[in-house]
């Protein structure tokens, strides 16, 4: 392309606010064209960051004349929202989790393929040069066929999914604070599954191309309206066995903790983010570990939205959070959260 991706957005809030528009408003192969959303903030929102109009009709946003929509709102709206974009053939970059349930899941991976245009789900670790590296490794067959896998993840957001509304106040200022009902309502898909362990299990198929195929799951709110810890025994397709889980419960200023363990026919590989280590052990006896920049491993999500403009320019081909991969995580955790509802009887995606 040439010309600027005209570019709308849907959903102003905390995260699009104070991550997406200002990578946008500065890209320049970006055309700000309209912003849609709620509230007595839009006018100055639009004047912020130089769309050119605004409005509080989803609808008249798609009707507009653009190339790329960034969908950014509550997460069970995303699925009509990125249906109805795809339907015109646009480029879409949605929030994580895509959707909450599997079927509308794959019912967007259909549309994307048939509009054959960008999908792009941000997930921020996705495309930290670590992973990318350990990837590259995976890809070259240096654990082997993997055979069991262990996929840990914690996070300070126990306030953020209800339990303590402070919370809201002590990490954000007033201008950026997410919205509650987002995190901590279950009408909104809120709870650590959608919220956070979206993100591990997203990484993790991405680095090693796995799919579940069923998962016995178990969840507890420990008191929040929603949940907060996440445990579950996965099947994948091909024969691997495997554990997810996850905690909300670290405390307020840790870093962020993800953990995954491949254990091959050939080897072993751990990647861990907190401790920013990734590790290759080899049967055969080679041993080999990544050098990685300090800091490296803090989450961010500068990359994902500048990769979405490149990805429709055709400056990269690399989609590391395609439809696809999103897919994948939303059908487990569907069925994870299934599951334990049924008392963690086997449920498959």
């Amino acid at each position: 392309m040439s010309a600027k991706v005209r570019l709308g957005a849907i959903g102003a809030g905390w995260w699009a606010t104070s991550n997406h528009f200002p990578l946008f408003r500065d890209h320049p192969d970006v055309e700000l064209v309209g912003v849609c959303g709620i509230g007595d903030d839009l006018e100055r929102i639009r004047e912020k960051f130089g769309f050119a109009f605004a409005t509080e009709d989803a609808d008249e946003l798609l009707a507009a004349d653009l190339d790329a929509v960034v969908i950014s709102t509550p997460h069970d709206l995303h699925h009509d929202l990125a249906a109805k974009a795809l339907d015109r053939g646009m480029h879409v970059l949605c929030e994580k989790p895509m959707t909450l349930k599997a079927d509308d899941a794959w019912d967007l991976a259909r549309r994307a393929e048939r509009a054959g245009t960008v999908f792009l789900v941000p997930y921020g670790w996705n495309y930290k040069p670590f992973t990318v590296a350990a990837k590259k490794m995976l890809a070259a067959g240096d654990i082997g066929d993997i055979q069991f896998v262990s996929c840990n993840m914690a996070s300070p957001t126990r306030g953020l999914f209800g339990s303590d509304p402070s919370y809201m106040l002590e990490l954000w200022n007033s201008e950026t604070s997410p919205n509650p009902s987002t995190w901590s309502s279950p009408e909104h898909g809120g709870g650590y599954a959608h919220g956070q362990v979206t993100h591990s299990s997203a990484l993790l198929f991405w680095l090693t191309g796995l799919r579940a195929e069923s998962v016995a799951g178990r969840v507890s709110t420990a008191g929040a309206p929603v949940d907060l810890f996440d445990a579950g025994v996965v099947h994948f397709e091909g024969g691997a066995l495997g554990s997810l889980s996850g905690a909300a419960t670290l405390a307020d200023g840790d870093p962020y903790q993800i953990d995954i363990r491949l254990f091959g026919t050939e080897g072993v590989m751990m990647i861990d983010v907190e401790r920013e280590r990734v590790t290759l052990s080899r049967y055969d006896g080679r041993r080999e570990s990544l050098d990685i920049a300090p800091g490296e491993g803090e989450y961010e999500c500068l990359v994902p939205p500048v990769r979405f403009i490149e990805l429709i320019t055709g400056a990269s081909t690399e989609n590391n959070s395609d439809v696809t991969v999103a897919a994948r995580s939303v059908e487990l955790l569907d069925a994870l959260l299934r599951s334990s509802a049924d008392g963690g009887t086997e449920t498959h995606v």
